[in-house]
């Protein structure tokens, strides 16, 4: 993306009551965010959207020897999972249970309803609980209690 093209998108951000804006081409990816007005000598400053590029190389996945063999074992496995898979709503720490050393939030085995917490997801120091969204049987899980997800990632097997 050209600067002048950029710079406008930055210009129609600012001037307008858009507080967030993404474009996505074929070169790269954009995302413009609006900050709040702060109150002082760097409020104009403060005001000016900020402008995060995306890398315009594509992201490769580490080698899988990388990946230690419990995990590619789980990623590899689940794709072909039958039943509906519970995906990470965000990017965090993973946890099976509500504090360290209670008891795990749900067992292999075990069966919740529609709104019944999964797991714990720590994200920039927030405990998030997150519902299981099918009720059913937990038939797999997909992480290790202190795993880093990512958005998207599969984490549990309900069937």
């Amino acid at each position: 993306m050209d600067l002048r093209k950029l710079k406008t998108l930055v210009d129609l951000v600012s001037e307008s009551n858009i507080s967030e804006l993404e474009i996505t081409e074929a070169d790269g990816k954009v995302r413009i965010v609006k900050s709040e007005r702060a109150a002082g000598p760097m409020s104009d400053w403060a005001h000016s959207p900020a402008v995060a590029p995306a890398p315009t190389h594509p992201v490769t996945a580490p080698p899988a020897s990388a990946v230690p063999a419990a995990g590619a074992a789980d990623l590899a496995s689940a794709p072909s999972e039958t039943g509906h898979v519970v995906r990470s709503p965000m990017v965090g720490t993973f946890y099976r249970s509500s504090s360290p050393g209670a008891k795990p939030l749900v067992e292999v085995g075990g069966s919740v309803k529609e709104g019944d917490p999964v797991c714990i997801i720590e994200a920039m120091k927030i405990m998030n609980e997150i519902d299981a969204d099918r009720a059913g049987t937990v038939s797999k899980i997909l992480v290790e209690n202190g795993q880093a997800v990512e958005f998207d990632q599969p984490l549990f097997v309900i069937e």
